[in-house]
């Protein structure tokens, strides 16, 4: 199944030079956990989640109104197009273990979201991806990474 059919299409954006508490209230209003950030350009440069807001208000202990989003947000971007299949998304989900992968045109702007819940409900509607699938690809998200310190003593 095409990305197209599964995306959500209405996709909220904020610019790097924002402030935390702009994408706070963003996600609030929208009753979403993720912005894709765009530069002046609209071109897809990151993506801040409401953890990375929560994250980065324990550790700066500063208010939100004074960090901007640059110093919060992913700036590696795992991102897909329209006519991707639902297997791509999934694995790129998987590998990254990111729970949302932008949709974005040949130009990088975004013209969508896909979240790991856009395909639980596609598969709850009984449409053509299944249960053990996205199930799996949940699972790979949700292992848990290396800490900094265990991946230096792996390494070694």
């Amino acid at each position: 199944m095409k990305i197209s059919e599964l995306m959500t299409r209405t996709v909220q954006v904020c610019q790097p030079t924002d402030t935390l508490d702009c994408a706070a209230q963003l996600m609030w209003d929208n009753d979403i956990g993720v912005l894709v950030v765009v530069d002046e350009t609209g071109q897809v440069v990151g993506m801040i989640t409401d953890r990375d807001i929560c994250m980065a208000a324990y550790t700066c202990g500063t208010a939100l109104h004074d960090i901007a989003i640059s110093h919060a947000m992913a700036k590696h971007v795992v991102a897909c197009s329209a006519d991707d299949s639902d297997d791509t998304a999934e694995a790129l989900m998987a590998k990254h273990k990111v729970r949302r992968i932008p949709v974005v045109d040949e130009v990088n702007h975004p013209v969508g979201i896909l979240s790991i819940n856009d395909l639980a409900c596609t598969m709850a509607r009984g449409r053509d991806i299944p249960a053990s699938k996205v199930a799996g690809t949940l699972a790979a998200i949700c292992e848990h990474r290396q800490a900094p310190s265990s991946r230096k003593a792996a390494s070694a």
